[in-house]
């Protein structure tokens, strides 16, 4: 199992409110979360970064290699729970970070499968041999919209309203985060983003850097660099598993 990650700001925003963690506890096991802010300058930033800290503190501290299925997702519920109340709390007690909040995407990865959790609209994705395949609905305006059929795929690219989430972790007393399996195999490409990357950067592409780029180890800084070359409004960040 190998891993990389990288973030950026963009080519617009003066900071960057992404954050994200990576870790591999042993061989054949990584830990990733990505996390983006939201709630003015200073709220964006304390909301990603306390999330990815709480977080990823509550998965490693009993994280460990062959754990069953419903333990693991009930470690991934339980540490979303815990980052969804220390952000609340520190929310209610600063008036100066009232209504922050983060989106959050996460995922354990092993040699035959994968544990995610998602809230908002980061996403993940799965890369393999001539298939793309995106593991996470988004919980946003957009993705409501298109899940009614009001409109397409593409047209929710370029919606007006595509940065409203209807989740946030941290934003609410208590949060509703959707925590599922996939399998993968050797080979295959495990893929988390902020929307600053698919916001910019096709699924096609994707797939294309990974598995027929260079090497897999500047992936994350070719996706990066398409995305600044196209303008990048937002801020950017892209999680790598090579399985």
């Amino acid at each position: 199992m190998k891993a990389w990650g990288i973030t950026h700001k963009g080519a617009v925003r003066e900071e960057n409110q992404d954050a994200f963690y990576l870790a591999l506890p042993s061989e054949n096991l990584a830990l990733g979360v990505v996390c983006d802010g939201m709630g003015g300058a200073r709220g964006g930033n304390v909301a990603s970064r306390m999330a990815v800290e709480c977080f990823s503190e509550q998965m490693l501290s009993s994280l460990r290699p062959g754990l069953e299925e419903g333990t693991l997702k009930e470690m991934l519920t339980r540490a979303a729970e815990i980052a969804n109340g220390a952000l609340y709390m520190r929310s209610q007690e600063d008036p100066a970070l009232s209504g922050m909040g983060t989106t959050l995407v996460a995922a354990v990865a092993e040699s035959s499968r994968a544990l995610l959790l998602n809230v908002g609209d980061s996403r993940a994705y799965r890369l393999s041999p001539g298939a793309v395949t995106r593991l996470t609905n988004d919980h946003s305006v957009v993705e409501d919209m298109v899940q009614r059929g009001k409109i397409t795929r593409e047209q929710a690219r370029v919606h007006p309203q595509k940065h409203l989430i209807t989740r946030a972790l941290g934003a609410e007393e208590t949060v509703l985060c959707d925590v599922f399996s996939t399998q993968v195999n050797p080979g295959d490409f495990l893929l988390l983003c902020s929307d600053g990357l698919v916001n910019t950067v096709s699924d096609q592409e994707l797939l294309y850097e990974a598995l027929h780029g260079e090497i897999p180890e500047n992936c994350c800084e070719r996706l990066l660099q398409i995305a600044l070359s196209r303008g990048a409004p937002d801020n950017v960040t892209v999680l790598l598993f090579q399985i």
